[in-house]
């Protein structure tokens, strides 16, 4: 499989998870609005929805610097790494993004922005302590990738429709037990649509959380390759990767809520190999994503 192939494989699948995820937006949307005989319920949810979507994309990435304590790093700070990404956004065709550091001894990195004119990336200490030019060239290729792959805006919709499926399903389970559909006195179909919206109050949130995390890992496999292809070096992405995977340095800022945006994952001695881990996992385990690297050296 070449880089070429690799990458439209993996945009194919991201776009299939995104069409899955708001046909469960709709269907969930619908079963509230049809077993409560009220259109309203629907017509709130896809609004509420489009509000949160478009506050998350003016905002998600100065709320994201905040939280994580990120701070801006000048080309007289650091000209080296400041040349690098010059180089790899003349090949790429991308401007140049804002730089900012993390006082953090673990290596890692993530990008954010809304568009390519409006976008950051973000590196630790360590990392820039850590890693040699070549692969501190791969990290950032593969940073810079996320940025032209519009990777950080598919996120951060994602985790709003996230929201909005946890919001409907809660709000079904809080309203039902007030009826619905029952008071047409057919208690046997009320009785079915009931347990058909326990199914969905139960199923819905996870289905979503699990629709979030596989785009979120199908993304690390699109950015890896994408700035494979940048560099034309596959191997100091991978080299990066083993160097990062191996420290067990601890990242302070790291949460739940930012984890799926670093380049592999902040917590540190906190994964087990078990498949039900890897399930709920933000990231693909990295020596899969070492191996799709060297495959594309072959």
């Amino acid at each position: 499989m070449t880089t070429y192939t690799f990458a439209s494989k993996n945009i194919r699948k991201t776009w299939l998870l995104l069409g899955s995820f708001l046909i469960l937006i709709i269907v969930l949307g619908w079963f509230l609005s049809y077993y409560f005989e009220s259109q309203a319920i629907l017509y709130f949810a896809v609004g509420f929805s489009i509000l949160q979507s478009i506050a998350s994309y003016w905002y998600a990435d100065k709320i994201i610097l905040a939280i994580t304590r990120a701070k801006p790093i000048e080309h007289s700070q650091n000209p080296e790494l400041y040349h690098i990404l010059e180089n790899l956004t003349i090949a790429s065709g991308l401007p140049l993004p804002k730089f900012y550091l993390l006082e953090e001894s673990q290596p890692n990195a993530f990008a954010i922005g809304r568009d390519p004119k409006h976008a950051a990336i973000v590196v630790t200490r360590g990392l820039l302590e850590k890693l040699d030019k070549p692969e501190l060239e791969g990290v950032l290729s593969h940073e810079l990738s996320h940025i032209g792959n519009r990777d950080s805006l598919v996120m951060t919709v994602t985790v709003i429709l996230v929201g909005i499926i946890s919001m409907l399903a809660n709000m079904f389970f809080r309203i039902g037990r007030f009826g619905g559909r029952s008071r047409d006195n057919d208690d046997r179909a009320g009785g079915v649509l009931a347990l058909v919206g326990l199914i969905a109050v139960i199923l819905a949130p996870i289905a979503a959380t699990l629709i979030q995390l596989a785009i979120s890992r199908k993304r690390e496999f699109l950015a890896d390759a994408s700035g494979a292809l940048l560099t034309r070096y596959p191997e100091g992405l991978a080299l990066a990767l083993e160097k990062i995977s191996q420290d067990q340095s601890p990242l302070r800022v790291a949460n739940n809520a930012t984890a799926h945006l670093f380049i592999a994952s902040p917590f540190k001695g906190r994964q087990t190999a078990n498949w039900l881990t890897k399930l709920f996992m933000t990231h693909p385990p990295v020596e899969e994503r070492i191996r799709a690297l060297r495959q594309m050296s072959v």
